[in-house]
């Protein structure tokens, strides 16, 4: 299943989809940082750098064809209840219509949103209304749940909403399921990160960091990143179903 992943940021969701078969063909991201991780580990696969100016008809000139999978974690920035929670049509979360936009023109067959889970209670469920809304004018139904990196093994209460959506005619059944899905450590394990570069000293994380650029950088990626594992997990019950 060939795999376009925006909002990509250091290719969290690729690196998981990939873990359970699938093929990445674009990256969009707009940080430098960012790209240049990309660049580094998936070196022959091109970068878009604005989601605001990307668009079917530009993947098929660059041909890019035939997309099954759409993924997106996009800005959390207006949605959390770290910021000021100015909602889903702020300037950085609003970034959503341009997934909703793209899903629209590629028609995949699934597409995969991340996000933190008080879009789903924002201005007392609106803010995951438009999400839905959106969605459905543009033919998609979608299932979600909520996942933390405790369920595959990782010691954190980074609670996330992970929503999958598909054509409406076309309802996969427990794409997200607990029963199906143990969420237990295994397969793209720990051992699998150290070995392809993507394991964190966590010795040098303190909150009193004023080091080199490149490490306030390195920590703000880690910090947006979404956790592999998960993605790897979700993305193994999509290909399961599929065969």
């Amino acid at each position: 299943m060939k795999h376009l992943d925006l909002f990509s940021g250091i290719g969290g969701f690729s690196l998981g989809l990939e873990a359970a078969g699938m093929e990445t063909v674009a990256f969009c991201e707009i940080e430098p940082f960012c790209q240049k991780v990309l660049r580094k580990h998936w070196p022959d696969v091109p970068i878009y750098d604005d989601v605001k100016e990307l668009t079917n008809e530009r993947l098929r000139a660059d041909g890019i064809t035939d997309i099954d999978v759409i993924s997106g974690g996009f800005p959390c920035q207006d949605l959390s209840v770290c910021g000021y929670q100015e909602g889903i049509n702020a300037d950085r979360s609003g970034l959503w219509s341009e997934i909703a936009r793209l899903v629209g023109e590629i028609r995949p067959r699934y597409a995969i949103v991340e996000n933190v889970t008080a879009l789903i209670s924002g201005d007392s469920g609106r803010w995951f209304g438009k999400v839905l809304g959106d969605l459905a004018e543009i033919g998609y139904d979608a299932e979600w749940d909520c996942i933390q990196p405790a369920h595959v093994g990782i010691p954190s209460a980074r609670d996330r909403v992970w929503i999958c959506a598909y054509p409406a005619k076309e309802h996969v059944e427990e794409v997200v399921d607990k029963r199906r899905l143990s969420f237990k450590p295994g397969g793209m394990g720990a051992d699998h990160l150290s070995r392809t570069g993507w394991s964190v000293d966590s010795s040098r994380m303190g909150r009193g960091i004023n080091g080199v650029p490149d490490d306030v950088d390195r920590f703000e990626s880690l910090g947006n990143a979404v956790v592999p594992q998960v993605v790897e997990q979700i993305g193994r019950a999509i290909m399961e179903s599929n065969l």
